[in-house]
């Protein structure tokens, strides 16, 4: 008889140490997954909001239209990440591609605009009004008047549009810096280069 009770101690003995090993493997698997849980929720929260950042950089760049966001769920811990990363891959293409579309104009913009400045050649300067008349009276060696000194200037410079009234006011400024000489002949001006010998107003004011 005392064996008996002995053995149905041992066999209790054994059932209790087993489901008491069973009870904390439980126990460990459900602090297990309940961590996991934290940690899927938390990815969640913040998929959803780099979705959120997403949408708005997508209407900031002129999108025509935006995807309705779905409405949050609590989904089971194994389908939560794979739904949320399709939707943020699938908002995220758009917005890095606009983000590579935009800038890439500008550099070529800048490219073409020097390549065109460099390939234009600079334009000789021309010479002034003043030059031009100041040098053609001094190939000269008899007066001229400002109507003919304007037709011979207008006609070694077709296109400078050179006016009478101009080339008059200009000899007349000559004759003001001494750069030339004025004289008359009846109701004529006449016009020449002036004599070497006098010095310049210029060459006056540098000698002093």
């Amino acid at each position: 008889m005392s064996d008996t009770v002995a053995a149905k101690n041992g066999v209790t003995t054994q059932y209790l140490a087993r489901v008491a090993d069973d009870l904390e493997q439980n126990l460990k698997e459900q602090e297990r997954l309940g961590t996991e849980i934290a940690v899927l929720q938390s990815q969640l929260a913040e998929l959803e909001a780099d979705r959120a950042v997403l949408v708005s950089l997508q209407e900031a760049l002129g999108a025509s239209s935006t995807p309705a966001t779905p409405a949050p769920a609590t989904p089971e811990p194994e389908s939560a990440p794979a739904a949320t990363v399709v939707d943020t891959k699938d908002t995220a293409a758009p917005a890095k591609k606009a983000r590579a579309k935009k800038p890439a104009a500008v550099p070529v913009q800048r490219a073409r605009k020097t390549k065109t400045a460099a390939a234009k050649p600079a334009e000789p300067r021309q010479p002034s009004l003043v030059t031009l008349a100041r040098d053609f009276l001094t190939s000269q060696t008899e007066p001229r008047s400002a109507a003919e000194i304007a037709e011979a200037l207008a006609q070694k410079h077709p296109d400078r549009g050179i006016k009478k009234t101009v080339v008059r006011t200009t000899l007349e400024g000559l004759v003001a810096k001494n750069h030339a000489q004025r004289s008359k002949q009846g109701s004529s001006v006449f016009y020449t280069a002036p004599d070497p010998a006098e010095p310049s107003a210029d060459s006056g004011a540098s000698s002093e």
